[in-house]
């Protein structure tokens, strides 16, 4: 608890510190300012760089410097934080926040609270300064909205380019397959046809042996020979 102390009729004002202070009576009045910080909110509408409106309600701790009450009372009064807070917030948040377009208040909300912090210099100490609610007009939240809707057709175009890229790709590289193994059997016929021509005559007269060894009354001609002969049954 801090005071200050006038003395009339000549007003002057006098700071004083905690603890117990003797006072002229009818000639000084001690007005008593409660110095522990406090929380409030303060909801601001303003514009941003890029000409959006903004509706911001920040949220403050704050206390009054002691030093600098005497300074407080005469230019605000006893409830600065009725009269001149609210006031002095919103000038100082209104010179910051038309510094930021609209996306960077979104992205960058902790560079607006220092920023906003940073500009206090009212002979009230501005701490935990945080921006709790942010909200734009309805042509800003539509544009917003069409252009996440863009985004998303437009990744979903990207995916079916891609996937037929890959479908393609696929298709030339089992067509390549197909010619490369096709292009190998005509080199292997190519290179093995004496040898494939002896074997099938061999699987030939493998067949016709077996047949002859199963037929009944068989007459052959013997190789080198003229006459006739019959297999014993």
């Amino acid at each position: 608890m801090a005071k200050i102390a006038t003395c009339s009729p000549v007003c002057f004002l006098f700071f004083l510190g905690e603890g117990t202070h003797f006072l002229i009576p009818w000639v000084q009045k001690p007005i008593i300012f409660d110095c522990p910080s406090r929380p409030r909110n303060v909801p601001v509408i303003t514009g941003s760089k890029d000409l959006q409106n903004v509706n911001i309600t920040l949220r403050i701790l704050f206390w009054p410097v002691a030093s600098q009450l005497p300074r407080i009372f005469t230019s605000i009064g006893e409830d600065c934080d009725e009269r001149g807070l609210p006031s002095i917030t919103t000038e100082i948040l209104k010179s910051v926040v038309v510094l930021f377009d609209a996306g960077e208040l979104i992205t960058q909300r902790e560079l607006v609270s220092r920023q906003v912090k940073r500009a206090a210099t009212s002979g009230l100490i501005l701490d935990d300064v945080s921006l709790t609610h942010l909200t734009f007009g309805k042509e800003f939240t539509e544009a917003v909205e069409a252009k996440q809707v863009a985004q998303q057709e437009a990744e979903r175009a990207r995916f079916v380019v891609e996937k037929a890229e890959q479908q393609k790709k696929v298709a030339i590289i089992s067509a390549e397959g197909y010619s490369e193994a096709a292009e190998l059997i005509a080199n292997s016929l190519v290179t093995a046809r004496d040898g494939l021509i002896e074997l099938c005559k061999l699987e030939t007269a493998e067949v016709l042996a077996y047949q002859f060894l199963r037929s009944q009354n068989i007459t052959h001609l013997p190789a080198g020979q003229s006459v006739l002969l019959q297999r014993p049954q």
